[in-house]
């Protein structure tokens, strides 16, 4: 796709938990109180927070006993869902978001050259929740959720964006803080950028393929400054 001018745009897709915003806190407190309502012990933090991307259901499965039945994984990702929605409810519930990131998004956005949107294991419903508590949501051109795709790392997400947006694989990119976020990226050709303080370890985000892993914001902006064409003056 071509911008007024005739430059190239890109499409800068984020994830969400762990890139744009820290929901850690709901994220693990949400799912002890499922596990607590079928009777069971829940899985230590790092369990919890290593399957954060994946669709709920899928993340259920992965943290229950072996042989569990399928009954009782949506049972459980109901209890989820209401434990989070009554979270999000309180007064100290908090899902702030990292630092440099608002500004690192309405700096993108205010360019003529590039589209963003979201590839999120979150339901439609929890990313807008997000996006229009922090008055964001009309810079994203598409959202995608785990509502109406399969899950990471299947590849769906970024391929219905680029479609959506009509741009292609080598003006894209994918920032992203799980792994699964980078094998999604790799799975549709487009390329793979990982961010250091989310929820799975840098090194694990390199082992999956990530072409880049920012310590920080500054870093990010960095990264995105070699792949984004300069506007013409």
């Amino acid at each position: 796709m071509t911008a007024e001018g005739g430059r190239v745009v890109k499409l800068v897709l984020f994830d969400c938990d762990g890139t744009l915003v820290d929901s850690q806190h709901g994220i693990v407190a949400s799912m002890v109180d499922a596990f607590g309502a079928e009777g069971l012990v829940a899985p230590v933090r790092s369990s919890i927070l290593g399957v954060v991307g994946l669709s709920l259901e899928i993340a259920v499965a992965r943290l229950m006993p072996a042989g569990s039945d399928l009954d009782r994984v949506d049972r459980m990702a109901e209890a989820y869902k209401e434990a989070f929605r009554s979270r999000r409810l309180r007064k100290e519930h908090a899902e702030p978001l990292y630092e440099g990131m608002r500004e690192t998004v309405e700096a993108l956005a205010a360019r003529g050259d590039v589209l963003l949107g979201v590839a999120t294991g979150k339901s439609r419903r929890g990313l807008d929740a997000v996006l229009e508590r922090e008055g964001l949501t009309h810079h994203f051109a598409t959202l995608q959720t785990a509502d109406t795709n399969p899950s990471k790392p299947n590849p769906a997400m970024i391929l219905t964006a680029m479609d959506e947006t009509s741009v292609g694989p080598d003006d894209t990119v994918m920032i992203g803080d799980t792994s699964f976020d980078i094998e999604m990226a790799l799975g549709a050709g487009v390329l793979p950028m990982g961010v250091g303080w989310g929820y799975h370890p840098s090194q694990d985000l390199r082992a999956a393929g990530a072409k880049i892993v920012a310590a920080d914001h500054r870093e990010l902006n960095a990264a995105l400054d070699r792949f984004l064409l300069p506007i013409s003056s």
